[in-house]
């Protein structure tokens, strides 16, 4: 047999060679409020701090850091240049990749048309504000330089006006704010997500912002509504006047703004020209929201609609069916589309690092002490180079009492570097008068010369004073502002793109959707099944279909145009009409309403009322023995909400509930079988739809309400007996000869 062969042996590893780390695997117990603090918390406030919240100059870093970026390159005078190489050069002030600093660009330019006064003179294709599919094209294809009002940015930033500081890598500077000469926080758009927060804040009227900002210097409690009439979008549209919603937001910085889409109809081809949109929406996603309305059946009225947006700019064709009020079809799609549609203010700025939320008021005096910091600087910058210039000029006119004797220092001095201290001890001069001197040319060094340059000195020194008195005096400050913002509104000043009309002007009649109105029978069954039947269908038909077990609880004759509200055992109710259900036939189950409104997963449907006006009340009865009458004017919502919470109280399980449109007799029978007979005028209306209502009947441990509905007389034979003066009561007991039963001998 032959041997084994020996099996060769893994090669060891010198322990030398091995790696060990040190914890590894092991789990270390932290604090979350730790994990918070060391990891969330910077990056949080970075966002908020470096990222997207807007300062009081109006920009973000990335805008800034931009628009710096153009100044330097040149572009603020000249041709454009190509997207790429800005987006190149802004590379060493921003550390992201080219595509987030084009995007900006893309935003801030002319082209785009996201802004009321772009600061980004564009060529080529930068896509539109308000499409969502328009793509803009690559930075290599197209072209920019800064628009004229950007030169309001960058006005004296050379001066000291606002403060540097070095980019990502020190390798130059860049400024932490731009000194505006105008307050752009407001006229310009700007929305930015932060962690936690966020900022939006609406467009205004240049001209109109600049003439607040003016009255606000000469009288602090300045009404701003009576020089600002209303935010104004680059897009144009309708903006619809509130004043109390207007108030809110320039007092707090919150609110929310209406606006509407602006549209002509056109008689002679049958359609309508959409022109102008809300900010907050898109073509794409108005024509999406009217596809779903079409196809859901509750418009009828369009055959065909369309984009033609063309370079002369936004235009949505709705073609109309023959016969169709195009009024009254906006109508519905301003109340059922984005065409109408809300812009939510949240004006939030960084002041000196910190998030805030202000009004109006608050940003332009903000702004004012920002700007009046400015122009301080500006004035103590040239202050500073005059100072220095008349120092200079000081010691040329001392060189003027005797130009041979400074022409003979110098050529007599033997060196170079004696010729500074031989002119200072010669003319008693310090060293920079001395050095300024030394350093005239040949040519200059004639009479005329030196005559012209001393001849400056009596207006330096009446500039320096003019000057040191600004410095001193605040109200010269502020004329200086309100002649800069002057400037600024006839450079720059353009007419409002948004009309304002007042809210009651626009205000949408519900007749305005011309639901057909007719008798119908509504059907409502315990399971929760409904049925709208014609009198016609009804007469023609033969028994109602049911499901195995149902019955019907409620049969009312009503109109189509009614009200209905499909309370749950959940305590909330369910709000639709009567037209929002198609006519159906009793061979057929109907709706099943939790289905059909949306209610949530095994809730069910428990009453239903119907009503024209909501005049009346909706009575609740309760396990415990309280009644609840509330009034139906409870119930109705000016925006139409569909489901409303809180529609009873949830303290007691609901026995039965009703609607009345006047006080009248109700029966209650408990579990120990007293009946009592209450009238609701008896009992107090409430306005707070989840009210417990007051006690009825009075019960014993154990005992609940089991019954509560309509009395009618012949329910028993001696109604008087269950008939009480105060509540609550116990009730009566009933007798065999309340039923009609008559004793007999046996």
């Amino acid at each position: 047999m032959a041997p084994r062969k020996k099996e060769k042996e893994p090669a060891k590893v010198p322990v030398s060679d091995k790696v060990f780390i040190q914890n590894a695997g092991l789990v270390i117990n932290q604090p979350i409020v730790d994990t918070l603090e060391q990891n969330y918390m910077p990056y949080a406030m970075s966002v908020i701090v470096s990222r997207a919240i807007p300062e009081i100059d109006g920009f973000k870093p990335s805008h800034r850091k931009l628009l710096y970026t153009m100044y330097k390159m040149g572009l603020l005078s000249g041709t454009r240049t190509k997207s790429a190489n800005v987006v190149g050069q802004t590379m060493r002030l921003n550390p992201h990749g080219d595509a987030a600093i084009y995007e900006t660009m893309v935003r801030l330019s002319r082209g785009n048309q996201a802004l009321l006064h772009p600061y980004v003179d564009s060529k080529g294709n930068f896509g539109r504000s308000y499409s969502r599919d328009m793509a803009y094209a690559a930075s290599r294809y197209t072209e920019v330089k800064l628009d004229a009002i950007a030169g309001e940015l960058f006005l004296d930033i050379d001066k000291d006006t606002v403060d540097f500081v070095d980019n990502y890598d020190g390798s130059m500077k860049e400024p932490t704010l731009l000194p505006v000469t105008f307050p752009s926080i407001l006229v310009n758009a700007n929305m930015g997500i932060a962690v936690g927060m966020a900022s939006s804040i609406c467009s205004f009227n240049l001209t109109e912002v600049c003439e607040t900002a003016i009255a606000v210097m000469k009288d602090p409690s300045h009404d701003i509504l009576s020089t600002i009439k209303g935010p104004d979008f680059s897009g144009g549209g309708y903006v619809l006047y509130n004043e109390k919603e207007l108030r809110q937001i320039v007092e707090t910085g919150r609110g929310s703004i209406r606006v509407r889409s602006k549209y002509r109809i056109d008689e002679k081809n049958n359609c309508i020209e959409i022109t102008e949109i809300p900010p907050t929406t898109t073509i794409e996603a108005i024509m999406d929201k009217v596809v779903d309305l079409i196809k859901q059946g509750k418009i009828r009225e369009i055959s065909d609609m369309r984009d033609e947006t063309d370079l002369n700019g936004l235009k949505i064709t709705v073609d109309l069916k023959r016969g169709v009020d195009g009024e009254k079809l906006m109508a519905k799609l301003f109340k059922m589309s984005p065409l109408e549609d809300s812009f939510s203010c949240n004006f939030n700025v960084l002041i000196a690092g910190m998030p805030r939320v202000m009004g109006v008021r608050e940003l332009l005096n903000e702004w004012i002490a920002f700007r009046q910091e400015c122009i301080r600087r500006r004035v103590y910058f040239d202050l500073t180079k005059k100072k220095e210039k008349l120092h200079l000029l000081k010691g040329l006119a001392k060189i003027l009492m005797d130009i041979d004797k400074a022409i003979k220092i110098v050529r007599e001095t033997e060196e170079e570097k004696e010729v500074v201290p031989n002119l200072m001890i010669g003319f008693g001069i310090d060293q920079i008068q001395a050095e300024y001197v030394a350093e005239i040319k040949l040519r200059h060094l004639n009479r005329e010369y030196i005559l012209k340059r001393t001849d400056e000195t009596s207006q330096l020194e009446a500039d320096i004073a003019e000057m040191e008195a600004v410095l001193k005096d605040n109200r010269k400050i502020k004329s200086i502002m309100i002649n800069e913002l002057k400037d600024v509104m006839k450079r720059h000043a353009q007419p409002r793109r948004s009309e304002i009309i007042s809210a009651a002007e626009a205000q949408i009649a519900d007749e305005a959707e011309e639901i057909p109105d007719y008798a119908v029978n509504l059907f409502f069954t315990k399971e929760g099944y409904f049925k709208k039947i014609t009198p016609q269908s009804l007469r023609m038909s033969g028994e109602q279909k049911l499901k195995d077990g149902d019955e019907v609880t409620q049969v009312i004759e009503s109109t189509n145009k009614a009200s209905l509200l499909f309370f749950s055992d959940r305590c909330q109710v369910y709000k639709a009409r009567a037209c929002d259900f198609e006519d159906t036939k009793a061979s057929v189950l109907g709706d099943y309403i939790p289905a059909k409104l949306g209610m949530e997963e095994g809730e069910a449907a428990c009453y239903m009322a119907v009503t024209d006006d909501y005049s009346g009340f909706m009575l609740f009865c309760f396990e415990n023995g309280k009644v609840a009458k509330v009034e139906m004017t409870a119930y109705e919502t000016k925006l139409n909400r569909k489901k409303l919470l809180k529609a009873y109280s949830n303290k007691s399980p609901l026995v039965g509930a009703a609607y009345i449109r006047q006080d009248q007799e109700f029966l209650l029978t408990s579990s120990a079988g007293r009946m009592l007979v209450v009238h609701t005028g008896a009992l107090n209306a409430k306005t707070t739809k989840d009210t417990q209502g007051v006690a009825a009947m009075t019960l014993k441990k154990n005992q609940t309400v089991a019954s509560f509905k309509p009395f009618e007389e012949g329910m028993v034979a001696n109604p008087h007996r269950f008939r009480t003066k105060t509540l609550p009561s116990a009730g009566m007991l009933p007798r065999p000869e309340d039923f009609g039963e008559q004793m007999t001998l046996i």
